[in-house]
């Protein structure tokens, strides 16, 4: 179409007029149902297409576009191709423009004598241009010029019409099919506000070293979850969650109390069997400057709080960052999860030193929906949660996060993505909650402290790392303790190919010393190597090793070795 308006201008505003009306009259004949034009997109009513009201409804619509533009740029007619100063004999387009100008007196220039021909045209120009030449066409055809029409644009034009015919067919063909697949699409679409977002992991994965590889054997996991995404307004979303999966951690020396080297598809997999459950009902909408997060089952710390571990961390506790759930982020935010509230404000414009701030508090209860005594939404187990958040430039992330928890389950770091109320990340010194000699339970409250930061240097280089400090008052004797926890990791994004991540960690996991009841003061420390490399754009395939000193904060258990290769299908 495009070339039949551009031949058509340079040979004859006639000829372009003419060519106009009979191309429109081409793709619309077919069709006389109403069809909407890019005139309607700036505000001109769509009109129905009967040939002989057709050429007047063009004029009308030019007309308005001309009336629309900005007056400051309005065009005035020229009797000369020498009174545009920008227009030089050896332009490629002069004899065109001469033409137009001095034969027919349609081409309008600029009030400042410019007619700006290299740069991009708008609707407006268009319209006005085309407008002024539908002007003239009307001017001959009243007066009868005798040159009005030759025989030689006669000629061009039925060339030009027998040139473009097979094109214009197609082109009506290829919109019929278009509107045909839409209203088969619009008939039967699952949502107009709902869309699916899926993802499958497969692993095989064993451990090896000493007693480690005795007591274990290579494994074949999975884990698979459904998130449906509803948007009510374009800028909020509810995730509904579904999940199943067999995966499960190893045991370490024959211990399975401990979280150590559990990795992330290994959580959140329901009771172990491939069951189904909704493991995530969420809402998250911005009012005013504020987002606010609202938990009815699944929440957790790291949905609505910054981690500040680009590569490492995946949102979904997915199989798209780091192999483990120490690696992926820090351990403070897998203290307590559930269903609650929280809100991330922004705090000033940003600018100076510390660029954007903003501020993050939230509530979460992992007992919400129970009423009986000592449960529900305040009187059972909780985890509040306060954040600043900082940026130095754009290279820069920083945030200091404090955490204030209650626990009578037993566990500090015991999000409820943890399988069965299990730990999330650590040692049992540093979570069990109670006292190990009697082996007794006891409700805990505990006060957490956490830094986390992210550089970024280049595209191609990113280090992030964490420090976390958790004191746990007991309400048995001999219940209190301490707890660290720290980790720093460099990934290289898009090495050897776009989408690719080369990630390496290394840390100790959450531990605890001089506990009654345990043994073993060794640090417990993690190191861990992955590769994800990127089939397509649904498709990636990590292999990736662990590496654990000291399995249960004694030097005297055998190092584990995990070895895994995780493949994750996204959809």
């Amino acid at each position: 179409m495009s070339n039949l308006l551009w031949k058509s201008l340079v040979v004859s505003p006639a000829v372009l007029g003419a060519a106009l009306l009979v191309s429109t009259t081409a793709i619309a004949a077919p069709n006389t149902t109403t069809q909407v034009s890019s005139a309607k997109q700036a505000g001109v009513t769509e009109v129905a297409q009967q040939p002989d009201v057709l050429a007047q409804t063009t004029i009308d619509q030019v007309n308005r576009y001309s009336n629309e533009g900005n007056q400051n740029n309005s065009q005035s007619q020229v009797t000369s191709v020498s009174q545009f100063s920008d227009v030089q004999p050896t332009d490629w387009a002069f004899q065109a423009l001469q033409s137009l100008v001095e034969r027919y007196g349609c081409i309008a220039g600029y009030p400042n004598a410019t007619y700006r021909g290299n740069r991009a045209l708008t609707r407006y120009e268009f319209a006005a241009g085309l407008n002024a030449c539908l002007d003239r066409v009307n001017e001959l055809i009243a007066t009868a010029t005798s040159d009005l029409v030759t025989k030689q644009d006669l000629a061009t034009l039925q060339r030009l019409q027998e040139e473009f015919s097979a094109e214009l067919a197609t082109l009506r063909g290829r919109v019929d099919s278009l509107e045909a697949r839409t209203a088969e699409l619009e008939a039967h679409q699952f949502s107009t506000t709902t869309k699916l977002v899926g993802e499958a992991v497969f692993g095989v994965t064993d451990v090896f070293g000493g007693a480690n590889g005795n007591n274990n054997n290579t494994v074949f996991q999975d884990r698979v979850r459904l998130d449906l995404q509803t948007s009510f307004t374009g800028k909020d979303v509810l995730h509904t969650r579904l999940a199943a999966g067999n995966a499960q951690s190893f045991a370490l020396n024959g211990n399975n109390v401990g979280a150590e080297g559990t990795q992330t598809f290994q959580v959140g997999a329901g009771n172990g069997n491939n069951s189904v459950s909704i493991d995530r009902l969420t809402y998250e909408v911005p009012i005013g400057p504020a987002n606010v997060y609202i938990a009815a089952s699944g929440g957790e710390h790291s949905q609505y709080a910054a981690v500040n571990n680009p590569y490492f961390f995946d949102k979904t506790d997915g199989g798209n960052g780091a192999l483990s759930t120490f690696a992926s982020e820090s351990p403070i935010y897998r203290i307590g999860g559930g269903a609650g509230i929280a809100l991330n404000v922004p705090l000033g414009k940003g600018g100076g030193i510390l660029g954007n701030s903003s501020i993050t508090a939230g509530y979460l209860a992992s007992q919400a929906n129970n009423p009986g005594l000592s449960q529900g939404l305040i009187n059972g187990d909780y985890a509040a949660l306060g954040q600043l958040n900082f940026s130095v430039g754009n290279r820069v992330a920083l945030a200091a996060t404090y955490v204030h928890g209650y626990s009578a389950s037993g566990a500090l770091f015991n999000s409820t993505s943890a399988p069965n109320g299990a730990f999330a990340v650590g040692t049992q010194q540093a979570n069990f909650l109670g006292n190990n000699t009697t082996g007794v339970i006891s409700p805990s409250s505990s006060n957490s402290y956490g830094v986390e930061a992210a550089f970024r240097p280049s595209e191609k280089l990113s280090v992030s790392g964490f420090v976390s400090y958790h004191e746990v008052t007991g309400f048995g004797q001999n219940d209190d303790y301490n707890a660290w926890s720290y980790g720093l990791g460099v990934a290289l994004p898009d090495l050897g190919k776009k989408g690719n991540v080369l990630g390496i960690f290394a840390g100790a996991e959450p531990y605890s010393f001089n506990r009654p009841g345990f043994t073993g003061n060794n640090v417990p420390y993690h190191f861990e190597g992955f590769y994800k490399y990127r089939v397509s754009d649904n498709i990636s395939i990590t292999p990736g090793v662990i590496w654990l000193t000291s399995p249960g904060q004694s030097s005297a258990n055998d190092d584990a070795i995990i070895g895994t290769l995780r493949t994750t299908f996204t959809f």
